[in-house]
């Protein structure tokens, strides 16, 4: 369980050591409020302000800037947590870009990380496109220049051997997930290298702001192993190691290291997250380690699991069963493998054999439709060959094979052409695009062009956020397949239960879960994903099927089981309230 430790509290240099349960109650000190749960802090004076964790800055009390030597330091107003709140939104304002919005947001984390988050529950869904995608794409490309202070452990190649000894630099021991990259394919802007850092910051700010995990027991990686990336090589801002990528056996060993070293400093159910790792190194990996490690990869299985979810939110506009369904797939990295090995795995629980499910899928990749005829197929996509002629020409293979379903990851904008889309909805009462590569550049095709193209019949979503379409009287709010859906809720699942594998069952019953969720509502306009400002409340529904099911399949270690299991994810819930630092104090009778 990661619920919160016992503090020390230092002050004018005598040490008392303050054991308490941590309970919620109101201290009201004049002028100023405090309310939140006791936190009693081991550091005082400047010291404490310049902890993010610490520091609530004018939202101090009185007692408490004279309690903890902060008195002088601050200047002498004092404002409430909501007000503070506001006063970012001002300055998010202020900001010119989304870029100079980052910046600003990064900062507040550096130096207040309770207000940080309580600004995400409270905008979050405005501000997730400022934190994660799309914005996150350019500031990894210009992290060099953006790096202020470190955030997260940087490992590199030529550590190698001492890695343990570098994980005991973190500060914190009781880690409970690392969420690491090595910078190979970040989103869809390719190799970044040691930049690609912001993605699993901003991965692991959502682990937070969606499903309340504690941020002190996440821990961010980059595992610098170099670059291919002849721009970044070249650049003088660089911060990572300028050399060519490591490969093959040395590669290998050094993620082994890595993994190994993780496990014996944190626990072998410490949750390992996969980020952007490159195609010929995900699949590898992940089918490595998912039987012996509690680990996913979030590019192939949040990925499936949230594009799932939305096939099952589109299964109630087009009234049929999944296995009802034909799908072709534009783009077989690792997102579209993902999402049609998930899809299989539903139709074979709907009672479909798995070879019949594999002949439901169609696959393109850079090199055309994936047939039996093709001598480059790796072993993913080996499921997916056809016995039938290839093809380049993605309106091609709609027109043969009559797809009610088109989906695409492949990072290659407007490859959902007006053409390809008529004969969508000439082939479909109601067909399902899914437009799902990001940032927003790269997307396949835009909102408006799908409902345009399909004359308002098109079940949409997409990978980044598309505004409202209103056109004539006729209103679509097209979902954002985001993974933020699946990604923190599992991840809070199987820490709560203390799960000791992911397996991809996992990830379906997520996927049910947050289909569950679609309101009718929801389904009138379009949306077959739940409202983004519900997140912590679906975050909660959904962990609470993941840690159901670890039990039913006997992968949990937190032993019994608990009765009321709702009620015992939200014991575990981070809050980004403020503590009080005034401790409990009584006299003796007279």
């Amino acid at each position: 369980m990661f619920v919160t430790s016992l503090p020390r509290y230092l002050r004018k240099g005598t040490l008392a050591m303050l054991q308490h349960r941590v309970q919620l109650a109101e201290f009201t000190s004049k002028p100023g409020k405090s309310t939140g749960p006791l936190s009693v802090p081991d550091k005082s004076g400047i010291d404490l302000l310049r902890d993010p964790n610490l520091n609530k800055g004018m939202a101090m009390t009185l007692a408490e800037r004279q309690t903890v030597g902060v008195h002088g330091l601050l200047p002498p107003n004092f404002i409430s947590q909501e007000d503070q709140v506001a006063r970012c939104l001002k300055h998010l304002q202020d900001k010119p870009t989304d870029l100079e919005k980052y910046i600003y947001l990064c900062s507040l984390q550096d130096r207040n990380e309770r207000l940080f988050f309580r600004l995400l529950d409270d905008h979050l869904e405005d501000l997730m496109p400022i934190i994660y995608t799309p914005t996150v794409g350019l500031a990894c490309q210009k992290y060099g220049t953006l790096f202020r202070r470190p955030r997260g452990l940087y490992i590199t190649i030529h550590d190698k051997g001492h890695i343990y000894d570098i994980l005991k630099n973190w500060p914190i021991k009781k880690v409970k997930a690392v969420c690491f990259t090595d910078g190979e394919r970040i989103l869809g802007l390719g190799d970044q290298g040691c930049q690609g850092m912001g993605i699993p910051v901003g991965k692991l700010a959502l682990y937070t702001g969606c499903a309340s995990i504690n941020p002190k027991y996440c821990l961010p990686v980059t595992l610098d192993v170099g670059t291919n990336n002849e721009e970044l090589l070249q650049d003088p801002m660089y911060i990572g190691l300028r050399q060519r990528r490591v490969k093959g056996d040395e590669y290998d060993a050094f993620l082994e290291e890595f993994i190994t070293a993780c496990k014996a400093r944190y626990g072998s159910s410490v949750l390992m997250h996969f980020e952007d790792f490159g195609n010929q190194h995900a699949f590898r990996l992940l089918s490595k380690y998912k039987d012996t490690t509690c680990c996913f990869n979030d590019d192939i299985q949040g990925t499936a699991s949230v594009a799932l979810a939305g096939v099952l939110g589109s299964l109630r506009i087009t009234k049929n069963k999944i296995s009802d369904h034909t799908f072709v797939f534009l783009g077989a990295g690792e997102a579209n493998l993902g999402i049609a090995e998930l899809i299989c795995l539903k139709m074979e629980k709907e009672g479909m054999k798995k070879e019949d499910a594999y002949k439901k899928i169609f696959m393109m990749d850079s090199r055309g439709l994936i047939v039996k005829s093709r001598t480059d197929l790796s072993v993913h996509k080996v499921h997916f060959a056809k016995d039938m002629a290839g093809t380049k020409s993605l309106e091609e293979v709609v027109k043969m094979i009559k797809p009610t379903a088109l989906i695409g990851a492949a990072a290659t904008p407007k490859t959902f052409t007006k053409p390809i889309i008529e004969e969508m909805t000439r082939n479909n009462e109601r067909p399902i695009i899914f437009a799902l590569s990001n940032p927003t550049s790269k997307s396949e095709c835009t909102a408006e062009e799908a409902y345009t193209w399909s004359n308002n019949k098109a079940v949409f979503a997409s990978g980044s956020p598309f505004p409202r379409y209103d056109q004539n009287g006729v209103v679509f709010e097209p979902g954002q397949g985001n993974n933020a859906y699946i990604f923190p809720a599992v991840a809070l699942g199987v820490m709560c239960c203390g799960s000791i594998r992911i397996p991809d069952d996992l990830f379906l019953t997520a996927a049910e879960a947050l289909s569950e969720l679609v309101s009718d509502k929801d389904l009138a306009v379009g949306r077959v994903y739940p409202r983004l400002s519900d997140i912590k409340e679906i975050s909660v529904h959904v962990s609470v099927a993941v840690i159901k099911r670890c039990y039913e399949l006997n992968l949990a270690t937190v032993l019994p089981m608990p009765e009321d299991l709702e009620t015992f994810v939200r014991s575990q819930l981070y809050s980004s309230d403020y503590p009080s630092f005034i401790p409990s104090t009584y006299e003796y009778p007279q």
